[in-house]
């Protein structure tokens, strides 16, 4: 099923309602306060447009006028981008180089082992702990500063923060040890754009947050 978000704007986003991919992608539109329509599909069930528009029919799909973009970094370093304010990427290299690394490592470390945990397969439990040792590990680095490697939101913080706000669905507890990443994902989910990057079904993972609280 199609739904549209609002009045049809210049950028169209393919989306799904649940997947951390696509959240990622809409928490960066909602950091930059950018206007979009908003196509909601089953994924892995491209429909015949996406499919013209994307040959590998992923989510998220990102439509600006005659430029069709796929792959989630992709989408989210052209919209930064594409609109500069507020940027979402620190200048110089050297901390640029920092966080991309740091994207590589969450995308090969972390990421693999919610896809299993949401499979819900004999693999599941394994891949929960697995998970909680790598966030454990990088706690230093989220005690560095008041956001992910950066005094300012940046880009990383859009894609991490997603995966923090999954943790109590997908069944992991990171203790006491884990509470600096507990207190980062609290001062993301009440940063500007957070509760509008949500769906209603991503909204339900965590039924009782509060976003007024500060």
């Amino acid at each position: 099923m199609v739904q549209h978000a609002r009045a049809r704007t210049a950028l169209t986003l393919y989306t799904s309602v649940d997947d951390i991919h696509c959240h990622r992608t809409r928490l960066v539109l909602a950091a930059k306060g950018v206007a979009y329509d908003r196509i909601i599909l089953k994924p892995d069930q491209p429909t015949a447009d996406l499919l013209d528009l994307n040959p590998y029919g992923t989510l998220p799909t990102l439509v600006d006028r005659e430029l069709t973009v796929y792959d989630t970094l992709v989408v989210v370093e052209y919209l930064d981008e594409r609109y500069p304010h507020p940027p979402l990427m620190p200048i110089d290299p050297l901390s640029r180089a920092r966080l991309r690394l740091a994207t590589w490592r969450i995308e090969n470390d972390w990421l693999p082992e919610i896809d299993l945990i949401r499979e819900g397969g004999k693999e599941a439990s394994a891949a929960r702990k697995r998970l909680r040792e790598h966030l454990l590990v990088s706690v230093e680095l989220f005690k560095a500063s008041r956001f992910f490697l950066n005094p300012e939101m940046s880009l990383i913080d859009c894609l991490v923060a997603p995966v923090v706000w999954r943790l109590p669905s997908l069944g992991v507890d990171l203790g006491a040890a884990g509470k600096p990443i507990v207190d980062y994902g609290e001062r993301l989910f009440h940063s500007q754009g957070f509760e509008r990057s949500l769906t209603a079904e991503e909204k339900a993972m965590r039924p009782d947050f509060d976003f007024g609280r500060v």
